[in-house]
């Protein structure tokens, strides 16, 4: 009946990440209108570059890249948004361009999506080891007795004591 317990337990958070995933997920329009280019802010290039890094620097995102070449891609997707062009169709582009290093987040497909599954596995099992360590904790343990001792605590002697007597006896024997 616990084991049912909990695998229900776990079908809900199971359910409950998949809603909190599908929720977070943003809805965009397929095609954008094309807007003349100076309507594009810096908020709207910084948004979609801050989740680009930089092709030929090392780990800096392309919002913060200070290079030539990073001013001149921010310049390429303020041109791609005034296209029309949607945010995963400009980092898609990126991709195509200079390789899958180049987004801040992996896509998940081939081994990418391990990176996606295996952190939420892992904090469902720390929460169900957490779970049973916490239930043991509450349960009492129960107390064997051993039939060939006789003897009984003196009055005033604590539980340890006598059983500290009672393994030494069995030793001696």
């Amino acid at each position: 009946m616990r084991i049912l317990r909990l695998s229900w337990i776990f079908l809900a958070l199971i359910l409950a990440a998949i809603l909190v995933s599908i929720a977070g997920c943003s809805v965009q329009a397929q095609d954008n209108p094309p807007r003349p280019i100076e309507e594009i802010s810096d908020n709207e290039v910084n948004a979609i570059a801050k989740q680009l890094y930089c092709p030929v620097c090392e780990n800096i995102p392309l919002d913060v890249c200070p290079t030539q070449a990073c001013a001149e891609w921010r310049e390429l997707i303020r041109l791609r948004i005034s296209e029309g062009w949607s945010a995963d169709r400009i980092k898609e582009y990126f991709a195509q361009q200079y390789g899958e290093r180049v987004l801040a987040a992996p896509p998940a497909r081939g081994l990418n999506w391990l990176v996606y599954i295996i952190p939420p596995l892992i904090i469902l099992g720390g929460v169900y080891v957490l779970y049973r360590a916490f239930n043991s904790w509450k349960s009492p343990t129960p107390q064997t007795t051993d039939s060939t001792s006789t003897a009984e605590p003196a009055p005033g002697q604590d539980d340890y004591a006598s059983r500290l007597e009672e393994e030494l006896k069995k030793l001696e024997s």
